[in-house]
């Protein structure tokens, strides 16, 4: 007993030297994060709950605790500051739905086409495709916004099909509205943070509609990488199993490819619905929420308010309120693409395969 008791205490001490060794050498990063990650976080918080108005210390002795008044400012006050953040919030939530899909299924098709072994010259298509995502996002919006301009080539060649006037850019009425000036009275008079239901039915403004485009063209080419190295690592026993049962490519495809890519495809989906959430640079240096207010996002007017407005406790709490809507949509895309049938994948990707043949 005592011999085991001391080879007890042996090997605890081991497990204590070695923690003790983990934490010193991840101290240095843990304390860069905490000086330059928690600690400035930790600062806003306290920032979108206090009047501090720029000056000094957020600590000092004058900045006053005011409790929820800056949360309220944007999402029950009933004045500018809560009309422009549903005007934000409806322009962003139009710019996710549209991107987010979009964009999966264009770098999914196109891992898949550069996956093929029979496609000459992989290489370069792979290169193309990934270049715009390398490419400055500033450099591509002021690219983006000169085709679209009035004088733009984009502009010049709708024109020719008389569809448009010259200032079609700067419409800002939604493209499902169809060129309805005004809609009826059930849809306009309820109102969601200041905006009508009428206007959030209404979908993206032609400028909005442009900057999704864009989305789509700079961030395809960096989700194929991930498709692509997840095609390259499947195994081609299910695939070939189901080819001998004497499934199609499609059939393949969507009973065997698909749920194997189902990892990749949250990874995929998940960074794009916060990069889309937290979309800035192409607005700041495009547009800036013109025209009339139709590209402002949330993580713009954050920015406008506090460093243009000097509101600094509404900009914070715009921050705040931002994240914790990634944080939901992040959970429902989770429990969207969860696994909720038990037993063995390899098994059940097979059985599914045989069942789509049948």
């Amino acid at each position: 007993m005592t011999a085991t008791a001391g080879a007890r205490r042996r090997r605890s001490g081991i497990r204590g030297r070695q923690a003790f060794s983990g934490w010193l050498f991840t101290a240095p990063v843990l304390i860069i994060l905490g000086l330059f990650l928690l600690v400035p976080v930790l600062m806003a918080a306290w920032v979108s709950v206090s009047d501090w108005t720029g000056r000094g210390s957020p600590l000092a002795s004058g900045v006053n605790f005011v409790g929820a008044q800056n949360y309220g400012q944007v999402l029950w006050s009933g004045g500018l500051s809560e009309r422009d953040f549903g005007t934000a919030l409806k322009n962003n939530f139009w710019y996710v739905i549209l991107v987010v899909p979009i964009q999966t299924v264009v770098a999914m098709a196109l891992a898949l086409m550069v996956n093929r072994q029979r496609l000459r010259g992989r290489g370069f298509f792979r290169t193309a495709f990934y270049f715009p995502s390398v490419t400055s996002s500033v450099a591509i919006t002021v690219l983006w916004l000169f085709l679209f301009s009035t004088t733009g080539s984009v502009n010049a060649v709708i024109s020719w099909f008389g569809a448009k006037g010259p200032n079609w850019f700067n419409e800002p009425a939604g493209i499902f509205h169809f060129g309805a000036t005004s809609g009826p009275s059930a849809l306009t008079d309820p109102t969601i943070l200041g905006v009508s239901l009428w206007d959030w039915i209404g979908g993206p403004s032609v400028a909005m509609t442009a900057f999704v485009i864009l989305a789509v063209f700079t961030t395809g080419g960096t989700f194929m990488l991930l498709f692509l190295a997840a095609l390259q690592n499947l195994s081609t026993d299910v695939d070939e199993a189901a080819m001998v049962d004497g499934a199609n490519g499609w059939q393949r495809f969507f009973r065997v490819t698909l749920p194997q890519l189902r990892p990749t495809l949250f990874t995929v989906v998940t960074l794009g619905l916060i990069g889309c959430w937290q979309v800035f640079d192409q607005i700041y240096t495009g547009t800036r929420g013109d025209p009339s207010k139709t590209t402002l996002t949330p993580a713009y007017l954050s920015y406008q308010s506090a460093f243009i407005n000097h509101e600094w406790g509404q900009g914070a709490a715009i921050a705040f309120i931002l994240f914790v809507i990634i944080i939901i949509f992040t959970l429902i895309q989770r429990w969207a693409l969860a696994e909720r049938r038990v037993g063995s994948r390899r098994m059940r990707w097979i059985t599914d395969a045989r069942k789509a043949i049948r």
